[in-house]
């Protein structure tokens, strides 16, 4: 539990808008964190999945050093070296397209809205608005980006919303030619896997029919890799293992291995939609969006994923993950449910709260998060080994014997 004195002044002195989990970390090694007690963790969450090379990586550690040293922020009112090199990497990684650098994934989402009703609006001259996105999906917490998150919870309370928008069932073809039949639709938003939904995994031509779909009616297709994207789940991005593009994907989270960027791509056709109005007008622009902190941090983390052959080895350490827990989850039926995902983006049902079993992964040394009402996600950093795994699961199956005594 943490100490009283931070309880009293995070109430003191932060809104409260966090529930958070009664532990305060000191400092991380690899996959491993220790807390202000000097308790050591395994840490399968990686920040919700963003800290991509662990915790203390040499080569991040010094790149980070070097560059804060050199030069932190000067704004995109120049240019900026480091911005220019990521953004020609990841255009080398994904095959095509153009960059624009913000701080977040909401914020990316944002900006590929924005492109997405002003590539309609100015480069066809043939406005659309509706944004089509699908039900179970996250898309951050801004008001626009809430807008089109397929999960009420998370937009009570906020009044009037962005709009229009429409919520269709996820990996459900039919719903989206459906929906799109009009003709009318700006965009469409979709989470190659979702993530916060539950970890659910479309089925084989989901993406592929939705591209076609797209091309025949001239909506723009946005997909957003904040959680799935920079080789989570055993490809660079999502989208890849379907042989799917879109015309805009949006990143975030483990490109900088914790350090704050996000990223929208663009087709090159795609990215007039946010370029220089011919009046000299800036459409979209971001203060702290690549600079060359930032993003010598996405650099070399690309960089090392690169070297040594992470995103194989993502998707290597995934299927063991999950061999592993489809067994528990046969062993305890009572427990656990389905396991889903892709790579070393897992999932597992469990029939009680989620809340209980994140709590008592804690008490174990094991961190864990959740990913819906019943789902735990296991997102570890892509350096993560086998025998971490099995560390993982020897704590989970612990954990599940004593429940299961119980029962």
């Amino acid at each position: 539990m943490t100490d009283n004195i931070y309880s009293e002044r995070i109430a003191a002195s932060l809104i409260g808008n966090y529930r958070q989990y009664p532990v305060m970390f000191d400092h991380g090694d690899g996959v491993w964190l220790w807390d202000k007690k000097g308790k050591q963790y395994l840490d399968m969450a990686a920040g919700i999945a963003t800290s991509s090379l662990g915790h203390g990586h040499p080569d991040l550690v010094q790149a980070i050093a070097q560059q804060a040293k050199d030069l932190i922020h000067v704004s995109n009112l120049y240019c900026i070296d480091r911005q220019i090199e990521l953004a020609e990497k990841l255009k080398k990684l994904f095959g095509q397209g153009k960059s624009f650098f913000c701080n977040s994934g909401a914020e990316a989402n944002e900006a590929a809205i924005k492109l997405a009703r002003r590539y309609h609006h100015v480069c066809l001259k043939k406005p659309r608005d509706k944004i089509v996105a699908m039900s179970g999906s996250f898309h951050g917490r801004s008001v626009a980006s809430v807008s089109i998150t397929g999960q009420e919870k998370y937009q009570q309370g906020f009044g009037a919303l962005f709009g229009p928008v429409e919520i269709i069932p996820y990996n459900d073809i039919d719903a989206a030619k459906h929906s799109l039949s009009g003709y009318d639709i700006c965009a469409l938003i979709v989470e190659p896997i979702q993530g916060e939904g539950g970890i659910r995994v479309p089925d084989a031509g989901y993406l592929s029919s939705l591209r076609t779909l797209a091309n025949e009616t001239g909506a723009v297709l946005i997909f957003d890799e904040v959680q799935t994207g920079i080789g989570r789940t055993g490809c660079w991005f999502a989208g890849q293992h379907d042989l799917v593009t879109p015309d805009v994907m949006t990143l975030a989270k483990g490109i900088a291995g914790g350090v704050s960027i996000g990223a929208m791509m663009a087709s090159d056709h795609h990215a007039q939609g946010l370029a220089l109005s011919d009046d000299g007008i800036v459409p979209h622009a971001s203060t702290f969006g690549g600079n060359p902190l930032s993003c010598m941090a996405a650099l070399t983390v690309l960089n090392v994923i690169e070297r040594d052959h992470l995103v194989q080895h993502s998707s290597d350490m995934g299927i063991y993950m999950m061999q592993l827990l489809t067994e528990l989850s046969k062993d305890y039926p009572l427990l656990f449910g389905e396991v889903r995902g892709r790579g070393l983006l897992c999932g597992i049902d469990v029939k009680q709260p989620v809340r209980d079993w994140i709590i008592a992964c804690l008490e174990q040394g094991l961190l864990i998060t959740a990913a819906g009402a019943q789902t735990l996600r296991l997102t570890p950093a892509l350096i993560v080994q086998r025998d971490d795994i099995d560390i993982a699961i020897e704590r989970l199956r612990h954990i599940a014997t004593i429940q299961d005594k119980k029962n």
